[in-house]
């Protein structure tokens, strides 16, 4: 049986504009800055690869309501992950410029660990900081840290997170090599986290991946339902 749901705010909303009859000019323009739309109807191919070790698994789900298709990311006892790695466009991600990532989430749990992380390109001896932004569901938290050359993790904002609820998440990143980069991070409508004059871009470059990882609960089976990934210029893009 699925968990109990509350519709996601972008679930309402596309219900809401769909009552009211939108016009497809509006609808249009309203939506003319995404870059990358990763709706599950499309499958996992729009992530540039799973990684979710059998027996595990990455999958398109639906309920049958109104919230339609979504991922499902489940990770067994005995694995440390299964993550959507990167998007299927991946010469859209850019050092110098703004991206803005949105998606609705929801975990089986109050310790799914990692649910995502703005990725380093390359092995570890080919960057600098494996992660620069990183969020993890812990202790019924969403937490945000930045981690800066070095390894160095600066927790810059966490949140009440609820299990088996549908939260929305906007994520917006000022890629940066040297130290111009931001990022800021908003939770069902508020912002939680925000730092400037951060490195964002490594050397190889960066990407998005959804999930739930960790050494910490790779004995125990861990799931993370991840909706409506898009990338976009501006928030209002993602939302």
């Amino acid at each position: 049986m699925p968990p109990t749901r509350l519709r996601s705010s972008r679930a309402a909303l596309g219900l809401a504009a769909g009552a009211v009859a939108m016009s497809l000019v509006m609808a249009t323009d309203a939506h003319a800055a995404v870059l990358w739309d990763g709706d599950a109807s499309k499958g996992t191919g729009v992530f540039e690869a799973v990684l979710c070790p059998a027996p595990g698994a990455a999958r398109v789900r639906n309920w049958g309501d109104a919230h339609g298709n979504f991922f499902e990311f489940l990770k067994p006892a005995g694995s440390e992950r299964c993550e959507g790695h990167g998007i299927s466009t991946p010469g859209l991600l850019r050092n110098d410029s703004t991206l803005w990532f949105g998606w609705d989430s929801m975990t089986r749990t109050g310790n799914a660990q990692t649910v995502f992380q703005w990725k380093s390109n390359g092995g570890n001896d080919q960057n600098q900081q494996n992660y620069p932004v990183i969020m993890k569901v812990e202790d019924s938290r969403l937490k945000v840290w930045y981690v800066a050359p070095g390894e160095q993790w600066n927790a810059i904002g966490s949140a009440p997170w609820t299990p088996e609820v549908w939260h929305s998440v906007q994520l917006g990143i000022t890629t940066s090599s040297a130290a111009g980069g931001s990022a800021e991070v908003w939770l069902d409508g508020n912002r939680i986290a925000h730092r400037t004059g951060i490195r964002t871009w490594d050397d190889l470059g960066n990407k998005p991946r959804w999930g739930t990882y960790g050494s910490t609960i790779a004995g125990v089976s861990s799931t993370n339902w991840v909706d409506a990934p898009v990338m976009g210029d501006a928030r209002a893009d993602v939302d």
